[in-house]
């Protein structure tokens, strides 16, 4: 796999480091500050100063930062390969079309994750299907395990339950500003859905996490494949939601040069999460987006007073529960002990 020149591959532990800094450190840390941006970004555009009378629809926002992506990953592979770019992608893309089949089946499942969120919000008030939601740190976990064959240890247990619940804390003072009543509805339907997406992300995350690491294919011949998938299934499902007001007023209809920001933040997101995934793991790209959010709580209330965030007690604990799981399950597993003599016989 080619790989940029800036980048070197030293053998003896096969770390890959880029100017003498591991790359797993430089990728969580520009996915921190990358999911941070995005979601004041986002806020902004929607309560702040930044939000207009016709809003931008979300469904289609999702169509360009995949189409975004895949122009990306394109010009990456126009560098790196010199003029070999169309023939590459057509013979890996298109005529090897069973490996991209492979790529579409997290495309497929996360829309189908998406439709069971709005089944849930339908069906439960926010503050328990946010928190419930959180279950997917664990379901990503159970399935690194069965599906990649990894061990974690008790230990790493444990922080990803206090992550869990630190989270949880951490956005419950937002959700519960938003939660008047419960909502109508069935809640066993909507405990259902919600932890059937918890399932689902973390089925389809660790599912492309093995296809990243058990392949030669180029990170950025996936992204190709992925965005490409993620766009048909996008516009299909835009048409779908959004149909009539596309009609109405236009694909485009509400954006603003801050709102093609977001869509390009979220696309160059979506490039950074997977090299998260290629070069650490799908528990480590939990940690950094948990601490993302951390990150916009303080940045908002310091920075940006039009989102009107305030931190709670609450907010504080979560906060602090976060940090404390983040630096549990950074600690080095306890080594186990040698076996002896007679445990021998």
């Amino acid at each position: 796999e080619d790989t940029p020149a800036a980048i070197e591959t030293p053998k003896p532990r096969g770390v890959v480091k880029v100017f003498g800094v591991d790359i797993r450190i430089i990728v969580l840390c520009l996915l921190v500050v990358q999911n941070a941006c995005q979601m004041l970004s986002m806020r902004y555009t929607r309560v702040g100063a930044g939000a207009l009378a016709t809003p931008y629809l979300s469904s289609t926002a999702v169509v360009l930062s995949e189409l975004l992506k895949v122009a990306a990953c394109f010009a990456i592979l126009a560098y790196t390969h010199r003029g070999k770019t169309f023939s590459m992608v057509y013979d890996q893309v298109l005529v090897n079309w069973q490996d991209t089949l492979k790529v579409s089946v997290p495309a497929f499942v996360y829309m189908l994750q998406n439709n069971l969120l709005y089944v849930a919000t339908a069906n439960l008030d926010a503050a328990t299907c946010q928190i419930t939601y959180q279950l997917k740190i664990l379901t990503t976990a159970l399935f690194t395990v069965t599906m990649l064959g990894r061990s974690i240890s008790m230990q790493k247990w444990a922080a990803l339950m206090v992550l869990v619940v630190g989270i949880a804390l951490v956005q419950l003072p937002s959700i519960a500003a938003k939660t008047g009543a419960a909502a109508a509805g069935n809640p066993v339907l909507g405990l259902s859905a919600v932890v059937a997406a918890c399932f689902m992300s973390g089925f389809a995350g660790i599912w492309f996490e093995k296809i990243l690491k058990s392949s030669p294919t180029s990170v950025w011949v996936r992204n190709i494949q992925l965005g490409s998938m993620g766009a048909i299934l996008g516009l299909i499902a835009s048409l779908w939601k959004d149909g009539a007001a596309i009609q109405a007023g236009g694909f485009l209809q509400g954006y603003t040069p801050l709102v093609y920001s977001v869509v390009a933040q979220v696309g160059m997101g979506g490039l950074i999460v997977a090299l998260v995934v290629k070069y650490a793991d799908n528990i480590l790209k939990g940690f950094a987006t948990s601490l993302s959010i951390i990150t916009s709580g303080i940045l908002s209330f310091y920075f940006i007073p039009a989102l009107k965030f305030s931190p709670t007690p609450t907010w504080f604990i979560g906060t602090s529960l976060v940090l404390a799981a983040t630096f549990l399950y950074s600690l080095p597993d306890k080594p186990k002990p040698a076996p002896t003599s007679t445990d021998a016989k």
